[in-house]
Formats: structure tokens, C-alpha cells, sequence
């Protein structure tokens, strides 16, 4: 039920939700506290020029019901009144959307507060669990998504509230521990000098890892891009895509146990986006529980800790409409990032 406080902060419906990514960008509308989002197709961010031009030409185009509001959702860092994305073209102006738009109010939050909020939104029908471990109620959570890039967020719980804590984890150094790591890291690339999660832990990154293991076994790679890997590994038809997607999950493995730690995330820790569900079978190999747990001298506080794939669709959205419907019960600070008209 609303309360008067969610109503005093509320945005005024009907409100646009939209979750930004490098590669594709979705969004619903929802007409009020009730209703369930109304979704749109899929807008790949390359075939429009800016967000005005997408969603004009693509959405309030042709619906009748015009949003008031809009909450959105970006890959990168909200610093100022230019917002530009990460791993896309698209630069997000919140006063040229009020403007060209016609709307009242804009927030922009990160991407992954968002699937940080779907977290605390969806119910395990939304989420497959990968190993051991039973979730803490109200315990903090981590979030991580292979995507266009890697993307990391916290979920900590305080005062009856959820408080998404963005960042940008996908960047933290990683190195070779094990004998195949020292085999396939001389043939890594790095990126002024030195290799981060996100190089290895995303779509590309598959791509370097499967090219490395090639090289380092003084192989051509034959295989074009990362659904071609993914596909190899998953059948079974080729070997050095097995061997780079067992890679990859253990990498992601590794650098989802360090946020575990870092979050003290006894709630679960999350693996969300495209390519955590389509590799679901290989996360279920031993590799990644294995990696995820090998924390010494915390491996037995790791054991406890849940992992979970999530399987819900367009989990960000549900998070935002969550958000959207009662905003008090999440502790987003719009400081600095909301805008009125």
C-alpha cells in the first residue's frame, strides 16, 4: 500500500522506465502504482542518433498514453548534466529530454542500481542458484553482470530500507594465479597496463580469452565472435571453446567471491544480463563454485554464501517499476541526479 511520504516524493505517473546498456536499450511505461509495465521492443542504442530520437520515433510515437516522468537507467558513472555512456554512443541530457520530450521529471541512476533494486523485487521464480549456501534475510547482496561490459553493484538493507550501492567494480585488477592462467596471460592485451575484470568478464572479453587460449596453444582462431564460442562450448563441438568458457566462469568466479567479501553479501551474490543465462550450464559446472570459493582464509564463510543466476527477463525494469511505484522504500539519492522541468 502507498504511503503519504511515497506520494510526496513520488514522480507523477505515467511514468517512463527505461534500462540503458552498451548495446541495447529497453523500456516500459507504467501508467500508475498498479499496473503492470507496459513493454516496449528493444532499441539497439546504434540505430538512433540520442535518446530523444529513439524514443520519440520508437515510443511516443505510437502510444496514446504519453509519459509525465521518466526514471532511467545507464551504463556509466551520473556526474553532471551530460551523461555519456560507457560502451556506447549515446550521451544522456536530462534537460534536452525535458525539453524535447515534454516531461515533468527525469531521474538517471546507474544501470546496476537498477538490477541491484530488482534484486530486493523479484521472487525466486527470477533467479536459478548455482551451488550451495542459504540466503540471510535482509543481509546485504552483491550484483554482477557480463554484458557489453562488467557491471557491479551492492544492495545493503538498513532501517527497513534496501540502499543499491553503485560503482564501478567491473575495473578492479585481476591476475594469473593458477598454472593454465600463466599459460594463456602472456597473450592477453593489456589496456594501459594492465588487465581488469571487464577485460575478460563481458562479451568481448570472452573473445580475448578464447583468442589467447588459441595462441597460446599455437592455434588460428576460427571462431568469429562470442555467441560462436558460447555455442561451441555449450555442445561440446570445440575444445578451445570449452576451455574459454570454463575460463570465463571461473574468472567470474574469482572476482564475484572478491565481491562477496567485499559486500559481507550473506543475502546472495547475483549474476545478471544476457550472458550469465545463456551460460547458466557452465556456471553449474564445478569451476565457478570452486573459484567463487577458494577465498582463503575465508573459504568457509564463502560456502555459506549463496549464488544465483537471474533468469527474470527484464529484471531492471522490474526493479525501477519498483522503485517508481514506492520510492521511499529504497534509499536512491537523487542528489544531483534528478531533473525538473
Amino acid at each position: 500500500m502507498l504511503t503519504s511520504a511515497d506520494t510526496e516524493t513520488s514522480l507523477a505517473f505515467p511514468i517512463l522506465i527505461g534500462d540503458i546498456g552498451g548495446t541495447n536499450a529497453r523500456f516500459a511505461l507504467l501508467i500508475d502504482a498498479f499496473a503492470e509495465p507496459k513493454l516496449f521492443p528493444i532499441i539497439p542504442t546504434t540505430s538512433y542518433a540520442s535518446i530523444e530520437e529513439a524514443l520519440q520515433t520508437s515510443i511516443l510515437d505510437k502510444t496514446s498514453v504519453q509519459p509525465r516522468s521518466a526514471i532511467i537507467a545507464v551504463a556509466g558513472p551520473v556526474n553532471d548534466d551530460d551523461i555519456p555512456l560507457t560502451n556506447a554512443g549515446w550521451v544522456i541530457r536530462p534537460k534536452d529530454m525535458i525539453e524535447a520530450l515534454s516531461l515533468e521529471d527525469v531521474i538517471i541512476i546507474n544501470d546496476f542500481e537498477a538490477q541491484a533494486l530488482a534484486i530486493a523485487s523479484i521472487g525466486e521464480e527470477g533467479r536459478e542458484q548455482i551451488g550451495p549456501g542459504t540466503v540471510l534475510e535482509s543481509a546485504s547482496c552483491a550484483v554482477l553482470g557480463p554484458g557489453t561490459g562488467l557491471g557491479v553493484a551492492g544492495l545493503l538493507h538498513a532501517r527497513h530500507t534496501w540502499f543499491p550501492i553503485p560503482g564501478e567494480g567491473g575495473h578492479v585488477d585481476v591476475g594469473p594465479r593458477s598454472a593454465r592462467d600463466y599459460k594463456i596471460w602472456p597473450f592477453l592485451e593489456p589496456l594501459e597496463g594492465r588487465i581488469s575484470a571487464e577485460q575478460l568478464l563481458c562479451g568481448r572479453g570472452i573473445m580475448n580469452i578464447y583468442r589467447a587460449v588459441c595462441e597460446s596453444l599455437s592455434f588460428e582462431p576460427t571462431l568469429a565472435d562470442p555467441a560462436a564460442v558460447t555455442t561451441g562450448a555449450l555442445s561440446g563441438a570445440d575444445e578451445k571453446a570449452v576451455e574459454t568458457i570454463s575460463l570465463f566462469s571461473t574468472y567470474l568466479g574469482r572476482v564475484a567471491g572478491d565481491m562477496a567479501m567485499i559486500f559481507m553479501a550473506r543475502g546472495g551474490v547475483f549474476l545478471a544480463g544476457g550472458i550469465s543465462q545463456k551460460i547458466l550450464p557452465a556456471l553449474k559446472q564445478p569451476e565457478f563454485r570452486q573459484a567463487f570459493e577458494d577465498k582463503a582464509p575465508h573459504s568457509e564463510l564463502l560456502r555459506t554464501i549463496p549464488t544465483f543466476v537471474v533468469t527474470h527477463p527484464t529484471a531492471a525494469l522490474s526493479g525501477l517499476a519498483a522503485y517508481a511505484r514506492t520510492p521511499l522504500r529504497f534509499g536512491v539519492s537523487t542528489e544531483g541526479r534528478r531533473w525538473r522541468a
